[in-house]
């Protein structure tokens, strides 16, 4: 463990640094993280193993960062901020993740029909589609402080988009589960994965909030934000191991509905103390949870992409920028959000994976031949994708001339 533990440091600190050097070239410190995940990990020199990646206390460590990333995500769902704005980031996430659902199934439907293979596996893709990663879009906007129309679109969608990509994807596959497998995913589930992490996130947070409403010096308030961020996050482990059929509470979305609820609690003053207090942390869980997202991609898979990926890349790109365009269009957003939203909301790998171990474990026995189609493709894709998508986010934001 000790040797792990010295593995995992030293890979954070590499990490840093080489995020500094992207940097120097005007590219997101978060592509240095990423790739030095890449390079690390099990598939290159092995310094983050599979053996660390698999660790009780790794994972705990993790899921835990994820928290503290939700923080950037629920400071900004204040009431008074939101309510102006909200129908339309209501409407734009739904057009622009259903849209992207409907138009990779759309997709892969003609492409399954023509060669033979199944046509539920279409919806498989398109309900792992639909899916955004937020850490990545998010630490590009800690990194150079982005601000205007698209950066408070984002934020909010980036909360809103994973509860629309639980529920479609956690309802394709227990459909699909009821049809081909008797593996059947319980209905349960779909409102346990999306519920329970708000739940949870929501009672802390407002336990948190009492505490923070009165004024304290910088070590106190640390102290009490992160203290309940771990209550937070030990009561959503105890949860993913204990009582969930599967693991997939998202921690991300439990610090989101935390901070959520003491946002709304404290000033506006206050509030602005907090986040000046925490961004040091904040900056240093960005890291983990990047690198951690890192760590299990496989670059060998970019030699071996085949067509499916090229089409699952392109398809899933068209489908969210245009949906987020459509969207915007109605809501009547700024024409800045209409033309650059869709390019931060690209990156995709975290999401994609979790989901793509659902659906093999669900499909490997009676399907096997479609398990090993879903694997080789979303595995590549999840490489190639979110390198691209990483310095098109990056762009998005410099087109729409909000980078800080």
């Amino acid at each position: 463990m000790i040797i792990l533990g010295l593995r995992f440091a030293a890979a954070i600190v590499i990490a840093f640094f080489v995020g500094k050097l992207v940097s120097k070239i005007k590219l997101p410190a978060i592509l240095g993280w990423l790739l030095t995940g890449m390079i690390f990990g099990p598939h290159a020199f092995s310094i983050v193993n599979n053996s660390l990646l698999e660790a009780d206390w790794y994972n705990t460590i993790v899921h835990c960062m994820e928290c503290a990333v939700g923080l950037l995500i629920g400071t900004e769902l204040v009431w008074r901020k939101i309510r102006k704005n909200g129908e339309q980031i209501i409407i734009t996430t739904l057009s622009q993740s259903l849209f992207t659902f409907f138009f990779v199934t759309f997709v892969f439907g003609i492409i399954f029909y023509f060669v033979d293979i199944p046509l539920y596996l279409a919806v498989v893709f398109g309900s792992i589609a639909l899916a955004t990663a937020p850490a990545p879009a998010l630490s590009i906007v800690q990194e150079f402080n982005t601000d205007g129309p698209v950066t408070k679109t984002l934020i909010p969608m980036a909360a809103l988009d994973d509860m629309v990509g639980v529920v479609v994807f956690f309802s394709s596959i227990s459909i699909i589960s009821s049809l081909v497998s008797e593996e059947k995913l319980p209905v349960y589930m779909i409102v346990l994965v999306v519920l329970l992490p708000l739940i949870i996130g929501a009672v802390v947070g407002m336990f948190a909030g009492l505490l923070l409403k009165k004024e304290r010096n910088k070590i106190e308030t640390l102290i009490v934000l992160i203290s309940t961020i771990l209550i937070a996050s030990a009561i959503g482990l105890f949860f993913n191991n204990y009582v969930m059929p599967k693991p997939v509470l998202n921690f991300m979305l439990i610090g989101m509905a935390f901070s959520a609820a003491f946002s709304n609690m404290v000033s506006e003053k206050r509030l602005e103390q907090i986040i000046n207090y925490f961004n040091p942390l904040l900056g240093f869980a960005m890291i983990i949870v990047i690198l951690n997202l890192g760590a299990p991609l496989d670059y060998h898979l970019v030699l071996g992409a085949g067509i499916y990926t090229v089409v699952y890349i392109l398809a899933r790109a068209f489908g969210k920028y245009f949906g987020a365009y459509f969207g915007a269009s109605i809501t009547k957003c700024p024409e800045t959000v209409k033309k650059y939203l869709g390019l931060t909301l690209l990156p995709h790998s975290g999401v994609s994976l979790v989901f793509t171990g659902i659906a093999i474990s669900v499909l490997s026995g009676p399907a096997p031949e479609c398990a090993q189609i879903v694997q080789g493709t979303i595995a590549a894709a999840a490489v190639i994708n979110e390198i691209i998508a990483v310095v098109l986010a990056k762009k998005g934001f410099e087109l729409a001339h909000e980078l800080g």
